[in-house]
Protein backbone atom coordinates (compact mmCIF):
# COMPACT_ATOMS: atom_id res chain seq x y z
CA UNK A 1 0.00 0.00 0.00
CA UNK A 2 1.42 3.52 -1.15
CA UNK A 3 2.64 5.78 1.85
CA UNK A 4 0.15 8.15 1.11
CA UNK A 5 -3.14 5.83 1.73
CA UNK A 6 -1.98 4.62 4.61
CA UNK A 7 -1.55 7.42 6.44
CA UNK A 8 -4.97 8.74 5.67
CA UNK A 9 -6.63 5.42 7.40
CA UNK A 10 -6.31 4.48 10.76
CA UNK A 11 -6.30 0.80 11.24
CA UNK A 12 -9.58 -0.51 10.94
CA UNK A 13 -9.86 0.64 7.67
CA UNK A 14 -11.82 4.33 8.65
CA UNK A 15 -10.75 7.74 7.75
CA UNK A 16 -8.88 10.16 10.11
CA UNK A 17 -10.25 13.29 11.13
CA UNK A 18 -7.26 15.97 9.68
CA UNK A 19 -5.87 19.15 10.55
CA UNK A 20 -6.44 22.23 8.92
CA UNK A 21 -3.95 24.81 9.00
CA UNK A 22 -5.07 29.00 8.41
CA UNK A 23 -4.13 32.17 8.51
CA UNK A 24 -6.13 34.67 10.30
CA UNK A 25 -6.25 37.96 9.73
CA UNK A 26 -7.45 40.35 12.88
CA UNK A 27 -10.81 40.77 10.40
CA UNK A 28 -11.36 37.20 10.78
CA UNK A 29 -10.41 36.44 7.33
CA UNK A 30 -9.29 32.64 6.93
CA UNK A 31 -6.80 31.40 4.48
CA UNK A 32 -6.72 28.38 4.20
CA UNK A 33 -2.64 27.49 4.05
CA UNK A 34 -2.68 23.31 3.78
CA UNK A 35 -4.11 20.25 4.72
CA UNK A 36 -2.36 17.35 7.33
CA UNK A 37 -3.58 13.88 8.39
CA UNK A 38 -0.71 13.74 11.39
CA UNK A 39 -0.58 16.63 14.27
CA UNK A 40 3.09 16.55 14.36
CA UNK A 41 3.13 17.81 10.13
CA UNK A 42 0.14 20.34 11.00
CA UNK A 43 1.91 21.61 14.48
CA UNK A 44 5.36 21.70 12.88
CA UNK A 45 4.09 23.89 10.07
CA UNK A 46 2.06 26.30 12.01
CA UNK A 47 5.43 26.81 13.94
CA UNK A 48 7.30 27.47 11.16
CA UNK A 49 4.80 29.64 9.61
CA UNK A 50 4.68 31.69 13.03
CA UNK A 51 8.67 31.85 13.18
CA UNK A 52 9.30 33.05 9.45
CA UNK A 53 6.32 35.78 9.75
CA UNK A 54 7.46 39.29 8.56
CA UNK A 55 7.69 41.99 11.34
CA UNK A 56 4.92 43.88 11.26
CA UNK A 57 2.51 41.17 10.11
CA UNK A 58 -0.34 40.60 12.47
CA UNK A 59 -2.16 37.34 11.20
CA UNK A 60 -1.86 34.32 13.12
CA UNK A 61 -1.44 30.58 12.33
CA UNK A 62 -3.72 28.18 13.52
CA UNK A 63 -4.45 24.98 13.05
CA UNK A 64 -7.29 22.65 13.51
CA UNK A 65 -9.12 19.42 14.13
CA UNK A 66 -11.97 19.20 12.04
CA UNK A 67 -13.67 16.62 9.82
CA UNK A 68 -13.97 18.94 6.72
CA UNK A 69 -12.86 22.85 5.32
CA UNK A 70 -16.47 24.03 5.95
CA UNK A 71 -16.62 22.98 9.52
CA UNK A 72 -13.11 24.18 10.37
CA UNK A 73 -14.00 27.45 8.65
CA UNK A 74 -17.03 27.87 11.20
CA UNK A 75 -14.83 26.35 14.23
CA UNK A 76 -12.50 28.89 13.19
CA UNK A 77 -14.61 31.44 12.88
CA UNK A 78 -17.05 31.84 16.00
CA UNK A 79 -15.92 33.96 18.91
CA UNK A 80 -14.14 32.12 21.71
CA UNK A 81 -15.84 31.81 24.61
CA UNK A 82 -15.04 33.60 28.08
CA UNK A 83 -13.95 30.61 30.41
CA UNK A 84 -13.64 31.66 33.97
CA UNK A 85 -11.20 28.78 35.19
CA UNK A 86 -12.02 28.33 39.27
CA UNK A 87 -14.13 30.29 41.41
CA UNK A 88 -13.56 34.20 42.27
Amino acid sequence: MPASLRRSASQDGTRRMPYFVYKITPNLRLTHIETQERYQEARATVRNLRAERAEGDDADYRMIFARQQAEAEKLLSRPKDNRVIGED
